[in-house]
């Protein structure tokens, strides 16, 4: 039977071949079996050679009906087998073959729904990819919603791009990015070559689609759309659709369009073809974090933007959600966390500020690509130091978190949650830099309150000499005076005679007199804090005998305190209020953010290392940020560039980094296996010690010839050994008491203000091929952050856990 549907189609399609510029003359690029008496006879040659191509086609294009989901139309074209008809005996020398349907109403045409792709680059390859079901049928609506398609902005992508649809453009919100096509895809196609189905332009679509429509309704098929006068497409049934290219050579002698071209594989609907919709975004945003990129402008090994790598991040936490907070986002208590990317590398390195042009002018023509890489990277680390380009890298980090904030809230002006930023590398130091100098408006407001009500030297109101005369009860004296011409101002010039001239009594005179000189002492009354320039702190910064000190009331102590010191240290005690330069960096202005964060997470940062080569030694406990109530210190065992900051606040306490856990519920079971060796081995070791200290007691013990007389009391003493015994059993019960509390203690430590008492520095697990050399993976895991699916869980926990959402553990 399929050697005769072969045969048939094979037929069929030769006849339309041989006559096909007559046909599309008359009747247009669709062409039907209504053609028939014109056709021609081929010769036997002709007809192997396309039987063997159809047959090669039916074998790898025809797909099970259990392993394809099919469309409402295909459903209804492929006929169960107690409906096939038998082709009879004397119809078998002619290889014809029909596909009969005695039910008129499985040919009823449905039309297909279609779905909105974007085009983006991927690998140096356009690649197109689809929209989420959400907003592919949002696009659909404003599609078929009859307003003019110019005026219609459809918001995608959890709000951050947005779909010009009369342009057919998607355009990013909050950074700068090539837009992209946009695509209403309905019928697709793949070649060989091809890892995915391609899209077809939607004027085709719609031609594809009226041919299928006349196809499936008159049931006549072997239909042709040309593209050119080469390049077909051929709708052999519902399941084969082939896609005919020319090659690069033509032949003149070929018989059909298969001998000559290119075959590509031709699906109708996406619900036909293999491809990964991504989920809908939840439209809830509980939280919105900033994260700011190290040096250079590649954050991965694959050498990708800040962008594409918080687009990874962003999509590990939601997928972290689904898992770890399932109930609570079933019962719509959470949405999600938006993450947005800060770039302040391509601005250091524009046409604005030249750098660039300046350091290539000195830059040697050997080794180009170690020395482009340096200029690009590493050079980014003096910049910081500099003061020109520190404070151009800390304006454009502040501006574009100001930036972004503003036109997040003005898209989403429901938006409660709060804010939080995350630095990498370098970027976590600008952000400690720039956290360490922002002013907490209400703290100062008190204390200006604060000092003014107790400062005597506050300024008055400007008053006038009857104000003052009325005041201190002497208004009869007030026409004497201002005959005499003398004010506020001449008043406190006046001396005791010159009153006594003008016949001003003595109880008056001593009044007035009393009044100029508490006048004179609030004026000349000022609260000067020592201030210390850059050169005075570099030089107490090497003296290590010097103690800076700072006279001051017991009040204005108080006032102090309420501004809690960075640093404080063996060598000097640092006011941090009272300083220009700060804790060492470079003398800039420091802008002021919009927005109050809830926490500063630092991956891979140097922080730790910056201090203290700026000449600082301990952090203070006391110290917190002005306006950020936590920090967490996140960092790869094998990372280079990290340090940790628990040491610089307890110098003198040795204590582990809290361990991360895995996102899967679990210790990694190379260090389970590891920590259990190492006890095996602590518990062998001391079993061995404990052997050999008893055999060595027994060889050199003396021999006693006879017992003494055994008294009741040694009587009810135990045996030597079942003393040991129970010793033993003590000792190793109160190991595993110590080693089940360490973790629990270690995470009760307070570590000063800087976290609110808790734990600062956390490590990740590293993976087990990492742990075979170090060295290899060195570079590896200071780009670890924004792939690790361990990170965003701890920052989720962490932001979820001030909301009362407590994370479920998954095993």
């Amino acid at each position: 039977m399929m050697s005769d549907l072969c045969s048939h189609l094979v037929e069929s399609d030769y006849a339309v071949s041989q006559d096909y510029d007559c046909i599309a003359q008359a009747t247009g690029p669709v062409a039907s079996n209504h053609d028939k008496d014109e056709r021609t006879e081929l010769t036997q040659k002709s007809i192997q050679a396309e039987d063997k191509q159809t047959d090669c086609l039916l074998e790898t294009e025809s797909v099970p009906e259990h392993s394809v989901p099919q469309t409402a139309t295909e459903q209804l074209t492929v006929m169960p087998p107690h409906e096939q008809v038998e082709p009879s005996p004397s119809s078998s020398s002619s290889s014809s073959f029909e596909i009969v349907d005695m039910d008129p109403l499985k040919q009823l045409y449905e039309p297909v729904y279609p779905h909105w792709f974007y085009c983006k680059k991927l690998d140096s390859r356009d690649t197109w990819v689809p929209f989420s079901r959400g907003d592919s049928q949002k696009l659909e609506e404003a599609f078929l919603s009859g307003q003019d398609p110019n005026k219609i902005v459809v918001a995608t992508d959890g709000g951050r791009f947005d779909v010009y649809l009369g342009q057919r453009m998607r355009f990013p919100v909050y950074w700068e990015q090539a837009a992209t096509e946009v695509r209403r895809c309905s019928w697709f196609y793949k070649g060989d070559k091809d890892s995915r189905y391609i899209p077809y332009t939607e004027d085709f679509s719609e031609r594809l689609e009226e041919a299928y429509m006349i196809a499936l309704t008159l049931n006549e098929w072997k239909m042709r759309i040309e593209l050119s006068s080469s390049e077909m497409v051929i709708l052999h049934n519902p399941k084969l659709m082939v896609h005919y290219q020319p090659l690069g050579i033509s032949d003149e002698w070929a018989s059909s369009p298969a001998e000559n071209s290119r075959q590509r594989t031709v699906k109708r609907a996406i619900e036909s073809i293999s491809v990964e919709i991504p989920p809908d975004e939840p439209s809830q945003i509980d939280h919105l974090m900033f994260m700011i990129h190290g040096i250079g402008p590649a954050c991965d090994l694959r050498f990708r933007s800040i962008i594409h790598c918080v687009n990874d991040f962003r999509s590990a936490s939601l997928n972290l959600l689904q898992t770890h907070f399932k109930k609570a986002q079933g019962e719509l208590k959470i949405g999600r966390v938006e993450f947005l990317p800060v770039n302040w590398h391509s601005v250091l390195h524009g046409d604005a500020t030249g750098v660039d042009k300046d350091i290539q002018r000195i830059t040697l023509p050997s080794i180009g690509r170690l020395r482009n890489f340096t200029n690009e990277t590493l050079l980014d680390l003096f910049f910081y130091n500099s003061p020109t380009y520190c404070q151009t890298i800390v304006d454009t980090v502040a501006s574009e978190m100001n930036q972004l904030y503003v036109i997040f809230q003005q898209r989403n002006p429901e938006f409660q949650g709060g804010v939080s930023v995350v630095g990498h590398s370098l970027g976590s130091l600008i952000l400690f830099d720039l956290l360490t100098n922002q002013k907490d408006s209400s703290k100062s407001d008190n204390r200006s309150e604060k000092a003014k009500s107790r400062n005597p030297c506050t300024e008055e109101a400007i008053q006038t000499l009857p104000e003052v005369l009325q005041e201190l009860g002497l208004s009869e004296y007030s026409n004497v005076l201002q005959k005499e011409k003398v004010d506020l101002e001449a008043l406190r010039l006046c001396t005791e005679l010159d009153l006594k001239e003008l016949g001003v009594p003595l109880g008056p005179r001593k009044k007035i007199l009393s009044f100029v000189k508490s006048k004179k002492n609030r004026k000349t009354c000022t609260v000067n804090p020592v201030q210390h320039s850059a050169q005075e702190y570099e030089e107490n910064a090497t003296l290590d005998s010097v103690q800076l000190t700072i006279s001051q009331t017991t009040e204005e102590k108080e006032d102090r305190d309420l501004l809690q010191p960075l640093l404080s240290s063996s060598v000097s005690t640092v006011d941090y209020e009272y300083f220009d330069v700060g804790i060492g960096q470079v003398s800039i202005n420091y802008p002021r953010l919009l927005f109050k964060p809830d926490a500063f997470f630092a991956f891979g940062s140097p922080i730790g290392m910056f201090l203290t080569v700026r000449g600082l030694k301990r952090i203070d406990p006391n110290y917190s940020f002005p306006t950020c109530k936590s920090f967490f210190n996140i960092y790869h065992p094998f990372d280079p560039v990290a340090y940790r900051i628990e040491p610089m606040i307890l110098p003198d306490t040795e204590i582990e980094p809290m361990l991360i856990p895995h996102h899967k519920g679990r210790k990694r079971m190379h260090l389970e296996l590891k920590e259990s060796l190492t006890r095996m081995s602590a518990d062998i070791k001391n079993n061995v010690l404990g052997s050999l200290r008893n055999a060595w007691q027994s060889f050199t013990r003396f021999q006693i010839p006879a017992l003494p007389p055994q008294t009741d009391c040694d009587a009810t003493m135990p045996p030597q050994p079942e003393l040991e015994k129970e010793r033993k059993a003590e000792v190793r019960r109160v190991v595993e008491d110590t080693v089940s509390t360490k973790e629990k203690e270690e995470m009760d430590i307070k570590v000063g203000m800087l976290n609110g008492g808790r734990r600062i520095d956390y490590v990740l697990q590293e993976k087990p091929i990492e742990s075979f050399n170090e060295y290899l993976f060195a570079l590896q895991s200071h780009l670890c952050y924004w792939e690790s699916e361990d990170t965003a869980l701890l920052l989720l926990k962490e932001i979820y856990q001030n909301l009362g959402i407590i994370l479920e553990h998954v095993q």
